[in-house]
């Protein structure tokens, strides 16, 4: 356990990895926090800051040490995962987890273009509603109001999200590099 957002933590990770297991490989940044939401003009600085660092500068700092480590071993696949809010949905007061998770895509893209060629593959993912602890339904109503925003009318087991993301990592997704794959049960979708 650690703090995504502090380098030195970062950096031990890829250590770990590397001493335990002779290299790193695949690499799965799942951190994010919706943080606290409000409109722009009521958001203080720090809110922004502390949100935009849990979902977006964390990413940076772990494929910062990831990535040599990866190339090292010729290549791999590196994840981050993203989100549909800030892809294909704006929702109210959540413009700081929006803009983190819209510029893990470009960080994405950006990496992927730029270590392609020497074989590492870089994707995001983007879940939908998921039933973990962190999901707060905090009356039947909420649930059932979530559940309704997707297509499927129901949130996601974390295995299924899981099994998206083993996708990525391993070789079945051997041509799969820059994408913003969804696993979102057709929130980005649905209108109904």
């Amino acid at each position: 356990a650690g703090d995504v957002r502090d380098e030195a933590y970062a950096r031990a990770l890829v250590e770990l990895a590397v001493e335990s297991f002779g290299g790193l490989d695949i690499a799965f940044n799942n951190a994010g926090a919706v943080g606290l939401m409000a409109q722009v003009p009521e958001m203080a600085p720090a809110t922004w800051h502390d949100t935009i660092d849990t979902n977006l500068t964390s990413a940076f700092l772990a494929a910062r040490h990831q990535i040599p480590a990866m190339l090292e071993r010729g290549g791999g696949s590196l994840i981050f995962t993203s989100s549909f809010v800030g892809y294909t949905a704006g929702m109210p007061g959540m413009a700081a987890y929006a803009a983190a998770k819209a510029g893990l895509i470009g960080l994405t893209q950006v990496l992927a273009a730029e270590y392609g060629p020497k074989g590492l593959r870089v994707n995001a993912l983007l879940p939908g509603g998921t039933d973990t602890p962190a999901a707060t339904f905090k009356t039947p109503e909420s649930r059932t109001f979530v559940e309704n925003l997707h297509a499927l009318k129901r949130v996601a087991r974390p295995e299924e999200i899981a099994r998206s993301a083993l996708y990525l990592a391993s070789d079945a997704s051997s041509f799969t590099t820059g994408a913003a794959l969804f696993a979102d049960g057709g929130v980005s979708i649905n209108r109904t």
